[in-house]
């Protein structure tokens, strides 16, 4: 047996949305503590992971650890039939599921929808604990605000970090550019920025991963940035009091925009 009802149902379609044009077919795990994800892109430059942990369901129930292959883009057509402030509650009897069953509920509508799982070939990947060398907290939409403007001039963004800020720039054909974001330690979350930093570090990425993934900042005000030299760089999204979803990203090696 296997429930889990979310408190707020739009907080589960903000986290589909945010990784459905990363990973297509996704493996959800679940087990006594809460539910995980962990994937992929299909270039195998970019890891998602999930991690919802029961405490933070209305209910949560599961008897036996469980693994459900989901694809995502039937998993969005049957939440497309949710409405806006439904509770949404996943449920599955079987011990060895082949469907996984939704419920919809409103003050005076209940809806029903089966999903049929898929049988992937996915293993967890073990994904160490590391110490990074450079960790910036700052306002999700102004992390997504930058992306998106350097972005019109090169495919490639470097992040520089140093005790007084990150700095991210761009190089490309038609010019260049940079924003700097200086330490503030204001009370509002949608305005703080703090960079722990350690030693300092200087990396490339490919900003379309950043835009794609950039729809989680719809979870939260503040965005968690984890970056150690020639290391992946961690982008997290705090799950109000779930847990977190995290995107592995590898930096853009010998690049020329790389200064």
């Amino acid at each position: 047996m296997f429930e889990a009802k979310f408190n707020d149902g739009v907080l589960f379609k903000k986290i589909v949305e945010a990784v459905k044009e990363l990973v297509k077919n996704v493996n959800l795990e679940a087990n006594g503590t809460g539910i995980s994800l962990q994937a992929m892109d299909t270039s195998h430059v970019a890891l998602v992971a999930l991690q919802l942990n029961e405490k933070g369901f209305k209910k949560y129930r599961c008897e036996k650890s469980l693994t459900m292959g989901l694809s995502i883009e039937n998993l969005q057509k049957i939440l497309r039939c949710s409405g806006y402030d439904d509770q949404i509650t996943l449920r599955t009897q079987e011990e060895e599921p082949t469907t996984l069953s939704f419920t919809f509920e409103s003050k005076n509508r209940i809806s029903e929808f089966q999903l049929n799982l898929m049988s992937l070939d996915q293993e967890q990947l073990g994904v160490p604990d590391t110490e990074y060398s450079s960790v910036v907290r700052m306002p999700s939409s102004e992390f997504t605000k930058i992306c998106r403007e350097l972005g019109n001039i090169n495919e490639a963004i470097g992040i520089e970090t140093s005790k007084d800020g990150i700095k991210f720039y761009v190089k490309g054909d038609i010019g260049e550019g940079q924003v700097s974001v200086k330490t503030n330690d204001s009370e509002k979350l949608e305005e703080k920025v703090e960079c722990d930093v350690d030693e300092p570090v200087n990396l490339s990425f490919a900003v379309r991963y950043f835009n794609l993934f950039n729809k989680a900042s719809a979870l939260s005000s503040q965005v968690i940035l984890s970056m150690s030299q020639d290391q992946p760089l961690v982008i997290e999204y705090i799950v109000e009091e779930m847990g977190s979803l995290k995107l592995y990203l590898a930096p853009k090696i010998n690049d020329e925009e790389s200064q």
